[in-house]
């Protein structure tokens, strides 16, 4: 568990306003006509802005992002972890509107709902004051309209009883980028622990790089009119010049604050890791909702399965699920000759790690007494215990060591057993904009024909990252293929890839199970598309949530579901 920035900015805040705290998820609604008007107070009603979507980008956002990449498969075992094949879907393209994976709407529209509300109490008198909750609007708009397409454009609250109207993508990219650049000049330009977890001008000037290098996917005259073969991008220049004013800035670096690749996604990260422009904060007592590692640790790796500890080196405490696999594809970019990130990658024989420096030791897990080895190719379980042919949409594995077996796993955000106890919650912080991304998305940024700029080439911009995890530089300019594949290393489980990949024109590609070239064991093994797996290019956007379209009766669900 942690005990720095969390419980620091709680302990402030609780203090600093009248009425109770005990975490930072307090209702908006404030039982204040006029709202003072201090830098403490308006801190003390920011901080529900800033932490509100801790249980979305915990959990059910990462899985819909992952999932729906080549990042991961959602295997199950004879029925466990199936859950009404939310997690099947997600990976096969098969998106159903009901599936708990794609369902939080909701709950970032009522993020925006709350910056809303603040800008209206706090009034428009300070403009530097309402910056921060402005971009975290504009931060919320921009998680509906990457994921869900044509999103309302709420910029304040409606009146009781008035529709809500969806507004084009297109349009909302714009207004997106016209709220960024308007509040970049307000905000603070600090970082630093007081500022970590907040929005400042860096991140802000972050999520528009992502806006921009996305731009001809956002502004696209509908969502499958997008190719990424005819990529044309008016603001290359703009990526450039605002990854550049963060790099000139100073503040940010690569190592800085952590001890190598791997440290910075430790239990005990922080505000300390120069890489990280901006993150959300967990503490597995005091902030929860971040559960990465449940579906990608082995079935039973807790423990040894005889009362001793797991491959973490403790005994967790927790049942662990397992449910995910790496599809093969992404576990082939983890292969580079010294890259210190392959040690993210639970490949092959699993070794326990050092429950103290979370370094991987010689020796090997046992559960039950037998090695654990795992497959890179994951193969389902063909029949039943009475000979019946098993659904394979299903994904089963089977419920025995072979099955949990099938895939890679990954250990990037490590669990320690205080942590695990407590809910299955993490103390690792999320990163959302990372100084890497700005280096590789100016890289790719020159690729796509922006002016170099710094005496900085794609090449040096991609070797800075090479470099620093050990591994081999690359000899001539980065293609396209290169950078992404570089993306996929370094981002890996950090929400990235399915924006990536459909920028990049790989998304409707195949990969896991979602493929055209599967063998159909029902059918002596002949070449198929695998069933109910979709590779339309309206999959590029989720469907509109049931619950979400019963509350909008005006809107309609997104065309091809």
């Amino acid at each position: 568990m942690k005990k720095n920035i969390r419980l620091y900015l709680t302990a402030v805040v609780c203090a600093l306003v009248s009425f109770s705290c005990t975490d930072l998820d307090v209702n908006v609604e404030s039982q204040y006509t006029s709202y003072p008007d201090s830098p403490q107070a308006v801190e003390a009603q920011m901080a529900d802005v800033y932490f509100h979507l801790r249980g979305t980008l915990g959990r059910r956002y990462m899985e819909a992002q992952a999932l729906a990449s080549d990042e991961w498969v959602g295997i199950s075992f004879d029925g466990d972890y199936y859950d009404s094949g939310t997690y099947a879907h997600t990976c096969l393209h098969n998106f159903i509107a009901d599936d708990p994976s794609i369902g939080w709407y909701d709950d970032v529209a009522a993020g925006i709902t709350k910056a809303n509300r603040v800008i209206m109490t706090i009034g428009d008198e300070n403009p530097a004051s309402l910056a921060p909750a402005r971009a975290m609007r504009a931060y919320y708009h921009w998680i509906l309209m990457d994921s869900y397409g044509d999103v309302p454009i709420l910029d304040a609250i409606p009146e009781e009883g008035q529709a809500i109207e969806r507004q084009p993508r297109a349009e909302v990219a714009r207004w997106i980028e016209s709220e960024l650049l308007e509040i970049i000049p307000l905000l603070s330009e600090e970082n630093n622990v007081a500022t970590y977890g907040k929005p400042n001008k860096w991140m802000a000037e972050a999520l528009l790089v992502k806006l921009y290098i996305n731009w001809p996917v956002y502004t696209a005259s509908n969502v499958t009119a997008y190719d990424a073969n005819n990529y044309s991008n008016e603001h290359l220049n703009d990526v450039v010049k605002y990854c550049d004013e963060i790099i000139n800035s100073g503040l940010f670096d690569l190592a800085a604050g952590a001890n190598g690749y791997r440290s910075k996604f430790f239990p005990n990260n922080g505000y300390q890791v120069k890489d990280f422009i901006y993150a959300m904060p967990y503490d597995a007592v005091t902030a929860q909702g971040f559960q990465y590692s449940r579906p990608r640790i082995w079935r039973q790796g807790r423990n040894d399965g005889d009362g001793g500890p797991g491959y973490f080196g403790s005994d967790i405490g927790q049942s662990t699920g397992g449910n995910f696999s790496m599809t093969p594809e992404m576990a082939d970019l983890f292969t580079l000759e010294g890259d210190d990130r392959n040690e993210n990658i639970l490949a092959g024989q699993i070794y326990m790690f050092d429950p103290t420096t979370y370094a991987k030791t010689s020796t090997p897990y046992k559960y039950k007494g037998e090695e654990i080895s795992l497959e890179k190719t994951i193969t389902l379980k063909e029949k039943d215990s009475e000979g019946n042919w098993i659904d394979p949409t299903i994904l089963n594995t089977g419920k025995d060591v072979h099955g949990w077996s099938q895939g890679y796993k990954a250990v990037k955000y490590f669990v320690i057993a205080d942590d695990f106890r407590n809910g299955r919650n993490q103390s690792n912080d999320l990163p959302i904009f990372r100084y890497a991304d700005i280096l590789l998305t100016k890289a790719e940024a020159i690729v796509r024909g922006a002016s170099a700029t710094n005496g900085q080439t794609a090449q040096s911009l991609f070797n800075m990252i090479r470099e620093y995890v050990h591994a081999p530089l690359l000899e001539g300019t980065p293609t396209l293929k290169d950078i992404l594949d570089e993306r996929g290393r370094e981002f890996f489980d950090e929400n990235w890839r399915r924006n990536d990949m459909i920028r990049f024109g790989t998304f409707e590609d195949d990969y896991g199970f979602h493929t055209r070239q599967w063998a159909d064991y029902r059918n002596g093994g002949a070449i198929t598309p695998f069933p109910t797996a979709r590779f339309d290019k309206e999959c590029r956007i989720f469907p509109i949530p049931t619950g979400t379209l019963n509350n909008n009766t005006n809107w309609k669900q997104n065309a091809g579901y």
